[in-house]
């Protein structure tokens, strides 16, 4: 430390700079996170000032760790994508009392907990901000990402690496550890950047939680440190070694190694406690420091979580308590109707714009003409509206007393109002019951469902291409370059045509600008030259997602009834499209699909429709000559006597329940099928097994008890 710069040897410099990064972190996390520094303001600056003068000298040296990444350097101008180890799930939303309840009943019931049994939770505050993972091999962080769609985020390691609360380096730590949690800003840091912004005449932020999502991805890091950001930790990813067997432990071990853990987090035993610290977090939420929006409960014990296991995108031990809507007046400016990728027409009011929650509000759903007969809402009425969360904002009633006079009741249209084709209710053949949406009869020839389609095709949930959003999709298939989604992975061969549209479309918005403010536009060139960086981006988006994993391929299709979860149901299932494709087609297809656990005779019956339409098969063939859907890799263990095999559970279980079963039997790879047919291998047949055992036996399945079941796969 003595020795000046200047005259240190690159042995010298190394470990000088390996003693100041762990030096100045061990400072940064009494300060930070005990709140009890133990050195002055002045000697902790003299120790940076003489890292970063080493790191100047010797530039080749600067360490992954280094302080000096507080302050950041100017990051790559695109964020690259960083595929989760362990997918980061979103949770399922409870809102009153008796959700939370049902929560922990189906909990007991799913591990057949008797009673009495002691079930324990950690509850903490569900902070508003943006979700974040951290990777730290060798106790240096690596890596830090966005959540993304859960299984993919971007990477955004040298932004986060300016927030304080996230240390460089962390001690005693697993090989490998990832720490996630809630990036977030606290209201009077909101409050000071925004005083800033308004100082130098730039446009003020929403709220707290869009200006922490917004700085974290900003293309400098030097904005981001100035932006005041603080981090919890509350969750973990991929973890070599794991440091503790609880939620509650591992959040004390986060606290070990340097993280802020919120602290109002409660470990509580029963519903009755988990509501009580619902209503006392309830109670506070106003005088709480920074935004949050619910509480998350989560069984405390790793490995009840690990025997629940998880439902789709979400954890079957974890549940989110949202707090109640927050509500506001305004008036209903008119009444959209808009044609869904279904054909379904949603009606949607058009609001005098107001502030909800933060967010200011113009669009509500009306969801269908029922709802709107049923509220009777009517242009020009005065209503509340609510907005919980991410839901979408909707119309809670109509203030009838301060309706306009005149005001009529809204005459619902009963022909599409894009192609004017009839707009119908249909009728369940079975229940003789009427449907409650209207749709559109005119299918493919609508513009409305080609284009929602398109978008829907290209989203986050689908083929997620980057830079074809709603406006683009627009916009390409009202000038004819795309039609259906293959046209999408052609435009390569239209380049200059795209580059046409694009700039022709920069062209119209720039002279729309020009002619509000009063005044005349100067960037032509420059127009063109973003046109063509924004065309090279897209297309190597495009180019990105010509093989895309199986379930995303499937629901990208916009099958009727089909979503994201069906969708894995079905990757996990097949494997590959061709066979699907295949059973779809076949005289045994809606046996074959509703055997599968979690699809009924509706869902079956809109992937037989779609598979049975022509003109599908001829853009399937379009469109799988230009991408390739991945084999879907069975969850199974490499050892597992029934991956692949197909099983069907019947009559009681006693030593577990038939949930935890089948949740047992697909972690193992096998498929768990709701019936029997000549395709089940095994049929696991308990105590009061009735058609399902004579069905078994008629095709020849092999058929074990509970014993024999747990004896194959190893208790």
């Amino acid at each position: 430390m003595n020795t000046p710069v200047d005259k240190l040897t690159p042995f010298e410099a190394i470990a000088e700079l390996d003693h100041l990064a762990k030096e100045i972190a061990e400072h940064d996390r009494r300060y930070h996170g005990e709140d009890a520094p133990t050195i002055s303001d002045a000697d902790y600056d003299a120790l940076r000032k003489r890292n970063a003068a080493i790191e100047a000298r010797f530039p080749d040296l600067i360490r992954p760790d280094s302080p000096s990444h507080r302050v950041g350097a100017k990051a790559s101008e695109k964020f690259a994508k960083v595929l989760h180890v362990r997918p980061m799930l979103s949770l399922d939303n409870a809102f009153a009392d008796e959700d939370v309840s049902d929560f922990v009943g189906r909990i007991r019931r799913f591990l057949g907990l008797v009673e009495d049994a002691e079930l324990a939770f950690t509850c903490e505050p569900k902070i508003d901000g943006l979700s974040a993972s951290l990777r730290y091999e060798k106790g240096v962080l690596v890596q830090g990402a966005t959540r993304g769609d859960g299984s993919e985020g971007e990477d955004i390691t040298a932004n986060l690496k300016t927030i304080t609360d996230i240390p460089l380096r962390i001690p005693n730590a697993p090989d490998v550890l990832e720490v996630r949690g809630e990036v977030y800003m606290t209201h009077a840091d909101f409050a000071a950047l925004n005083a800033r912004q308004e100082v130098e005449g730039k446009p003020l932020y929403a709220n707290p939680r869009n200006s922490a999502a917004g700085s974290v991805r900003q293309l400098d890091p030097a904005i981001t440190k100035s932006r005041a950001l603080k981090f919890f930790a509350y969750a973990w990813g991929e973890v070599s070694e794991m440091p503790a067997d609880t939620q509650w432990g591992m959040l004390q071990a986060f606290k070990r190694f340097g993280f802020a853990v919120n602290p109002l987090v409660r470990r509580c035993t029963s519903a009755e406690e988990i509501l009580a610290f619902y209503r006392d977090i309830g109670a506070a939420r106003a005088s709480l420091p920074y935004d949050i929006d619910g509480v998350v409960y989560k069984v405390d014990s790793l490995s009840l979580q690990d025997r629940l296991g998880f439902v789709s995108r979400s954890p079957r031990w974890a549940i989110a308590h949202k707090f109640p809507a927050e509500q506001a007046e305004t008036i209903v400016e008119n009444i959209d109707i808009q044609v869904g990728r279904t054909g379904k027409l949603t009606p949607v009011a058009k609001l005098k714009p107001i502030t909800v929650g933060g967010v200011v509000v113009s669009n509500a759903t009306l969801h269908n003409e029922d709802e709107i007969a049923r509220k009777d809402v009517r242009i020009g009425d005065t209503v509340v509206i609510q907005r919980a969360g991410d839901v979408i904002p909707q119309v809670v009633r109509v203030v009838t007393e301060k309706r306009p006079e005149g005001a009529a009741p809204f005459d619902y249209p009963k022909t599409c109002p894009v192609c004017g084709s009839h707009a119908v209710r249909e009728v369940d053949e079975k229940t003789g019951k009427e449907d409650v949406d209207r749709r559109c009869t005119g299918g493919l020839i609508c513009p409305a469902q080609a284009v929602e389609r398109l978008r829907y095709f290209a989203s986050r949930d689908a083929f997620d291409i980057e830079g074809l959003g709603e406006k683009q999709v627009d916009l390409f298939y009202n000038t004819g370059l795309i039609k259906d989604p293959a046209d999408i992975f052609t435009l390569k061969d239209r380049v200059e045509a795209l580059k046409d549209v694009i700039l022709e479309e920069r062209k119209r918005q720039s002279a729309e600008r020009a002619a509000k403010a009063g005044k005349d536009t100067k960037a032509k060139r420059e127009d063109g030259k973003r046109t063509f960086k924004e065309v090279d981006n897209l297309l190597e988006a495009i180019e990105a997602r010509r093989s895309i994993a199986l379930e995303r391929f499937i629901n990208a299709l916009g099958i009727r009834h089909v979503g994201e979860t069906t969708a894995k149901l079905l990757a996990r299932r097949f494997h590959t499209f061709a066979a699907l494709s295949d059973v779809a087609q076949s005289e045994n297809a809606m046996a074959e699909l509703t055997a599968i656990d979690g699809i009924g005779a509706v869902v079956a019956e809109g992937i037989k429709d779609f598979f049975d339409e022509p003109h599908n098969r001829e853009l399937l063939d379009r469109l799988l000559a230009q991408v390739s859907p991945e084999e879907a890799v069975a969850i199974a263990a490499v050892e597992s006597p029934v991956a692949g095999k197909t099983v069907v559970f019947t009559g009681t279980l006693e030593k577990m329940t038939r949930q935890e079963a089948k949740a047992r039997a697909e972690s193992l790879g096998a498929k768990v099928a709701s019936s029997v047919s000549k395709k089940t291998d095994i049929l696991i047949a308990g105590p009061g097994a009735g058609s399902k055992l004579t069905e078994a036996q008629k095709f020849g399945v092999e058929v074990i008890d509970e014993d024999g079941w747990l004896n194959l796969i190893g208790g």
